[in-house]
């Protein structure tokens, strides 16, 4: 059985992880929690599960995080916090030499070869949870990473695929919240509007995987059912498929290197629609900026990281219309990130001065 350490554990990773432990009683348990703000669940969940908790909103170091993995022990940790505040975390759990399941993009997008090296030199296992990387890192199992040219990505389009340039110009808090296929917290549901999630997926895949920007390709598929694909060398594509429920890369990591028969409701092919549509880089500019950032490296992804991450929350806090949100990026990323990405103190460095000069923009 498996100790499972469970990081926002009242968001929408959290809560899915938790369903899973329940379902599974015999392969996982369940032996620390930790929630940003919401005490109330979180005590909840700890009385019930008889662990050791940590709310982050009023103690978020490095120490802290320590002490809740020296209490619970786990055996793999799950990342499901959202935003950059889950770095300090995950660099927490590998200098551990913990495994991580890791569903904060942000971890690897910020400081992606720094974690990588330091899983290495540990001897963690990075386990991707994102629904595309986990269908990745599975493919590229199975397949071998020297026979794969080429990552394909897929992207739902979020709510606005069809809207024209003027009517992207309209949007509203209200329309950008309603996500068509996936349910999911206010922030990345956002993200996936102006196709920013999957820009930072892009520069994930790219440090994950060890491709080059050439090497990866997006797709926008609104059925959400094929989640990515690879190109072998010979031509040939090999997709993972499954519903669009956020469950199914979770349980991969957990029993990852094994792949047990589980609870949950097997694929039915019959009755299903896929299509496939070339993304829009002119109307959703995040995800091409996403791109600049792979080629450009060194400081420019944190960047990117970062000044979404203020506009997004202006644009939730009212403060600045929808189509201000890659405005604000462009010109943050138009500053000098050259830096070279050689320590964590580097990351933190780059990410505060993109976030005050985003904040000056609001």
């Amino acid at each position: 059985m498996k100790r499972v350490l469970v990081l926002g554990c009242t968001g929408s990773i959290g809560t899915s992880t938790l369903d899973i432990v329940n379902n599974m009683p015999e392969d996982f348990s369940v032996c620390g929690l930790q929630a940003h703000s919401n005490n109330e669940k979180l005590s909840a969940l700890s009385a019930n599960y008889k662990c050791p908790s940590l709310l982050s909103s009023e103690d978020n170091s490095a120490e802290a995080f320590q002490k809740l993995i020296d209490q619970s022990k786990p055996d793999i940790v799950v990342n499901g916090i959202a935003g950059a505040a889950g770095l300090v975390p995950s660099k927490v759990v590998l200098e551990n030499g913990i495994d991580l399941a890791l569903a904060n993009k942000e971890t690897i997008v910020m400081a992606g070869p720094l974690i990588k090296e330091l899983a290495r030199d540990k001897g963690a296992q990075l386990l991707p949870v994102d629904s595309e990387h986990s269908a990745i890192f599975n493919l590229t199992q199975r397949i071998g990473m020297k026979n794969i040219s080429k990552i394909v990505i897929t992207a739902s389009g979020g709510p606005f695929r069809t809207y024209t340039k003027e009517q992207l110009e309209q949007v509203t808090l209200e329309q950008a919240l309603k996500h068509p296929t996936w349910n999911m917290g206010k922030k990345i549901t956002i993200d996936s509007s102006t196709l920013a999630n999957k820009g930072l997926e892009v520069i994930e895949a790219a440090f994950l995987f060890d491709v080059t920007a050439e090497q990866i390709e997006v797709v926008v598929h609104p059925q959400s059912l094929i989640h990515s694909l690879v190109r072998t060398n010979d031509g040939e594509l090999y997709a993972q498929i499954s519903e669009p429920d956020m469950k199914h890369p979770i349980l991969c990591a957990l029993n990852w290197p094994e792949n047990k028969e589980c609870y949950m409701s097997q694929f039915d092919l019959f009755d299903k629609t896929m299509s496939f549509f070339r993304p829009r880089m002119n109307d959703f500019p995040l995800l091409s900026y996403a791109f600049e950032c792979v080629k450009f490296g060194k400081c420019y992804p944190i960047a990117f990281n970062a000044a979404n991450e203020v506009a997004v929350h202006a644009f939730i806090d009212g403060k600045i219309n929808y189509p201000a949100i890659s405005r604000i990026v462009r010109a943050v990323l138009d500053r000098n990130w050259n830096t070279p990405l050689n320590s964590f103190e580097t990351v933190f460095e780059a990410d505060k001065q993109a976030r005050a000069y985003a904040m000056e923009l609001v």
